[in-house]
């Protein structure tokens, strides 16, 4: 019984850091980059095989959208870093978000993060 309530507490507790690892950094003094946007990325600045595993799975041409975006520009995770990017359409432009969960925030604010990716 105390195994079961043990592997639940800590399955909650996963669960939790994972949602909250794709929230918005909030405050003036947010980083530019989480501790995780930095994991992903190797020594140069590369990405990661992971990453770049995430990466492969799009076709070529959202590949070089996703790879020319970078980061989410809801969360400032590098694209990949959670899994194979996330593909929504903001105000006719293709944007790619670290994944589904960031989608009603870039919806909801549009201008606010389309602003923040490259031309």
């Amino acid at each position: 019984m105390k195994a079961t309530a043990s592997i639940f507490g800590f399955s909650l507790l996963a669960g939790t850091m994972l949602l909250a690892g794709c929230a918005e950094p909030s405050g003036p003094a947010a980083p530019q980059q989480s501790p995780a946007a930095q994991s992903a990325a190797g020594p140069a600045g590369e990405p990661n095989d992971e990453v770049r595993q995430a990466l492969a799975k799009l076709s070529a041409e959202d590949r070089a959208i996703a790879e020319k975006q970078k980061v989410c520009p809801v969360s400032g995770e590098p694209l990949g870093s959670m899994g194979t990017p996330y593909k929504v359409t903001v105000k006719g432009r293709d944007v790619f978000l670290c994944c589904d969960g960031c989608e009603e925030e870039i919806k909801a604010h549009p201008d606010k993060y389309l602003a923040k990716l490259p031309e």
